[in-house]
């Protein structure tokens, strides 16, 4: 079984060197006669290509491919289309695996392939963490857990089902949706999804700090842009439990916000002590109160455009 790992990045050179090296540290088995890593640099601006092309020696399984900036759904389906293996592994760039990851994901497949079963995937587990010189070495938490049917921060699927089912859809060119968007085609016609919670990555991203608010904000504005555009093409009642387009969720947010009296402005103070005092969970954690009452709003509002 030959094996295609697909990186679209942007601008993430610092984490994307350790989750390279991660892959070219995979131990194999048997089962797995070829492994390429295939990166799609997103129009990065730090540098990113030129740090490839200087240490090819040191990265023999990567292929790089450049694109303008087009977002990770365009990115994914050139690494798809250029891709030589059989099964096709996406994770994000800021994800840093374990020695058997390869091994974990292709076991688990090849006993469902067996039974003549190509139609499923398996979803391997991402633990959060913001410990960037030992990744690795964080425990799983509550918050981990994802209840996503199709994420691509770590899931390895058949080449030939990506193909068939018409791969991402490049209108989603803001932030989020296009691998839930794909998963609910693939739900469609019975595609199994199988657990491979062996199949560890951890997924790093900086330890939350109020400057990058401004950012946070953008990004839950994109999410409900696309948001509707998920909707729009499948107009069913899973999907509005899934971006959140229901009265509950309407109500909830609401309710928890106090109509907007609890915003990022009024908690400011708060979530700078906490940081300051190195509470950086925690103060994130308060902060999604507010970021979901701004997305939440967001899409009704778009929605009656």
């Amino acid at each position: 079984m030959n094996v295609s790992i697909v990186i679209p990045t942007y601008n993430r050179k610092p984490i994307l060197k350790k989750c390279l090296q991660a892959l070219e540290n995979q131990i194999l088995n048997k089962l797995i006669g070829f492994y390429e890593i295939i990166v799609v640099d997103d129009g990065s601006t730090d540098g990113t290509a030129k740090w490839i092309k200087e240490n090819q020696i040191n990265l023999p399984h990567v292929v790089l491919y450049e694109q303008d900036h087009g977002g990770p759904a365009l990115g994914r389906n050139l690494g798809v289309l250029k891709s030589k293996g059989d099964i096709i592994i996406f994770i994000d760039s800021d994800l840093v695996v374990v020695n058997k990851f390869l091994i974990h994901h292709v076991n688990k497949l090849h006993k469902y392939w067996l039974k003549k079963n190509k139609k499923c995937f398996t979803y391997g587990s991402v633990i959060n963490t913001s410990n960037f010189q030992n990744p690795l070495s964080e425990d799983s938490k509550i918050t981990d857990i994802s209840f996503a049917y199709f994420a691509t921060g770590n899931v390895a699927i058949s080449k030939d089902l990506l193909l068939d089912i018409g791969l991402f859809d490049t209108s989603f060119s803001l932030y989020g949706w296009e691998d839930l968007e794909l998963g609910e085609r693939l739900k469609k016609i019975g595609v199994k999804l199988i657990k491979c919670s062996e199949a560890k990555g951890f997924h790093w991203h900086p330890a939350f700090n109020c400057d990058q608010i401004p950012s946070l904000i953008n990004k839950e504005i994109e999410r409900a842009k696309m948001a509707l555009v998920f909707y729009k093409k499948h107009k069913n009642y899973r999907v509005r439990l899934i971006i959140q387009f229901t009265f509950f969720h309407k109500l909830l947010w609401n309710v928890l916000c106090l109509g907007g009296l609890i915003n990022i402005n009024n908690l400011f103070p708060l979530l700078k002590f906490l940081v300051k005092s190195g509470k950086n969970g925690i103060a994130l954690e308060i902060i999604k109160l507010p970021l979901n009452f701004i997305y939440v709003n967001e899409l009704y509002k778009l929605s009656r455009k």
